[in-house]
């Protein structure tokens, strides 16, 4: 056995018992349309909105914005890419990665993020370890504030659920902002209803 399993297996006799999640008051962010204040918040976090125009593939505004690159990771149906992620495959092969296309579970308009749970990603690390991370977003699932997003099932019944506010960035080295340093380079997101028979 080595010292990494006997240490999990220490942690697992060890750990507390479970208990319920804090309950958090609900303040209500009552928005006509949370789809303009999101596209504000998710700039001012450093990432973009890609426009689609009606009858543009997304394959095709994949090659408009990135030309140059040759890898291409699709998790949705919406988009071909020629990379396979599989489901309990290594996960550093990601790291090949230069466009990786997702789905969004949901957005949040207060803070400009999107949200997603392992079903969306496959393999987690693929929304960190990809240059770049393009989201497809159904308006339609944008709530107001993280207290409606903390009301949402992601966060009872996933097993992993994470926010994203933009691209990776960092400011540390004499004050410069550098994209990318700890994750994806460029977080876009394009506004994609989501397909009928997908849940």
């Amino acid at each position: 056995m080595s010292s990494r399993d006997i240490i999990l297996a220490q942690v697992r006799v060890n750990q507390p018992p479970a208990s319920d999640l804090p309950k958090v008051p609900l303040f209500a962010a009552d928005l006509p349309s949370p789809w303009p204040q999101f596209q504000v918040s998710l700039q001012r976090m450093g990432g973009q909105i890609l426009d689609c125009p009606e009858g543009v593939h997304l394959n095709a505004l994949l090659a408009q914005y990135f030309p140059q690159a040759k890898i291409i990771a699709s998790v949705v149906p919406e988009v071909i890419g020629n990379f396979n992620v599989l489901q309990g495959e290594d996960p550093h092969r990601l790291a090949e990665v230069d466009v990786a296309v997702v789905r969004a579970r949901f957005a949040v308009a207060e803070t400009g993020s999107v949200c997603f749970t392992e079903q969306e990603l496959v393999i987690n690390a693929l929304a960190y370890l990809a240059q770049h991370l393009v989201v497809l977003l159904d308006v339609n699932e944008i709530v107001g504030n993280l207290h409606q997003a903390y009301q949402r099932a992601e966060f009872q019944m996933a097993r992993y659920t994470v926010l994203h506010s933009g691209p990776s960035a960092t400011a540390d080295i004499e004050g410069t902002l550098v994209h990318g340093a700890q994750g994806v380079r460029s977080l876009s997101v394009v506004a994609y209803q989501r397909l009928s028979n997908v849940v």
